[in-house]
């Protein structure tokens, strides 16, 4: 079988870890990734250092099922590229008592036998007194928990996956897909035809898909990624301080601890202002980032405003957050995942083993429901 990836990120990536096999070979004859920017680079949703990585998801426990495998496919590529990519140092989730994400949290750890601790208000102040959160706030601590090396892990993906036989293209711009019997690829570089063609094309999804005809209703969203300087040295380390997320009505917040930065540790607003993923600089950024100082000062004291780094990222939103993966309405040979509306590197070997397997016409390994593309009423596909 002949086909064709064209990713931009870690969804873009094929995972020789989750690649059927042949006697420990993979069993395609031919298959190239293209992307349009010399890597590494830092255009997209996939660089910079860090990752949470979890099993708890609140309501969408069909993602705390897969994680559950994408925890083995991680250690198995650390074992393949002899990269260290996981730093297990638990994932907290907080919020006010009696929230429904935190209920559905607690019975979908239990149900998936994932050690947790709950915790009350009086233990994250003893647990954590970096954090200074409202009285009438609870925790919950996922084991599994921790940060993904994004870098080393992307890095790993693309070594395995050449080491195997796979072809990178970087620096080589996919400018047009024609549908067919055989699709025809057509490049900044020249024209290519395969069986089957797997678009991963991250905040550009909204502006290509039209192309094929699909017009789906996605969000690209500029993210501040912020570091903070810790007032008392070693605070924040990965010993103490674990993965963080505030379960927050009006905006999600995110932190790490100190990894990448020495002394600083990363905390984001989890949405940012729409932009073009072509003229991202341009976004609007002032509100986030008044946002998070505020935050900042109220609820992580021990950090010293304002952030000493900003860096940008993009999400890709679907309006109910959930996946994009799927066959393209018409022609089944295109291959399509979009909109991993900002939780989706920690799935990144599943979701390439889902890929891979529609790619090959074969049962896909979970119930794709919430992922399909036929749930957006208003999409109709031309062509």
């Amino acid at each position: 079988m002949t086909w064709w990836w064209w990713g931009r990120g870690s969804r873009g990536q094929p995972r020789p870890t989750t690649w059927p096999r042949t006697d420990r070979k993979p069993c395609f004859w031919s298959r190239s990734v293209y992307i349009p920017f010399p890597l590494p680079h830092s255009r997209g949703s996939s660089h910079g250092q860090s990752r949470i990585t979890r099993v708890e998801y609140g309501e969408d426990d069909h993602y705390a099922v897969m994680m559950k495998e994408g925890g083995k496919l991680w250690l198995s590529l650390e074992r393949e590229s002899g990269t260290s990519l996981l730093v297990n140092c638990g994932c907290l989730s907080v919020s006010k008592q009696g929230n429904s994400y935190m209920k559905a949290t607690i019975s979908s750890l239990s149900r998936n036998g994932i050690k947790y601790d709950i915790l009350t208000p009086g233990d994250l102040r003893d647990r954590y007194p970096m954090l200074s959160l409202p009285p009438d706030y609870v925790g919950v601590f996922d084991y599994s928990g921790g940060v993904l090396r994004a870098d080393k892990a992307l890095r790993a993906f693309q070594t395995l996956f050449v080491k195997h036989g796979g072809e990178l293209r970087d620096g080589e711009e996919v400018t047009g897909i024609l549908p067919g019997s055989d699709v025809t690829i057509v490049t900044s570089q020249g024209e290519y035809r395969a069986r089957k063609v797997v678009l991963t094309l991250g905040p550009w999804a909204p502006k290509f898909l039209p192309k094929l005809g699909i017009n789906l209703p996605l969000e690209t969203v500029l993210i501040l990624v912020l570091y903070w300087k810790e007032k008392k040295d070693g605070e924040f380390s990965a010993g103490r301080f674990p993965a963080f997320r505030n379960i927050r009505e009006n905006g999600g917040v995110y932190a790490l601890p100190s990894l990448e930065y020495p002394g600083h540790a990363k905390v984001c607003y989890h949405d940012g202002p729409e932009t073009d993923p072509d003229s991202r600089d341009m976004a609007d950024t002032g509100r986030i980032l008044s946002t998070m100082k505020s935050y900042v000062r109220e609820h992580l004291p021990s950090l010293q405003d304002p952030p000493s780094i900003v860096e940008p990222c993009m999400y890709t939103n679907t309006p109910d957050k959930q996946f994009i993966l799927d066959h393209h309405p018409i022609h089944r040979n295109i291959i399509i995942g979009a909109g991993f509306s900002g939780h989706g590197f920690k799935l990144a070997p599943v979701v390439g083993k889902i890929l891979s397997e529609l790619a090959m016409d074969k049962t896909p390994s979970y119930d794709l429901t919430p992922c399909r593309i036929d749930r957006f009423s208003s999409t109709k596909a031309r062509m």
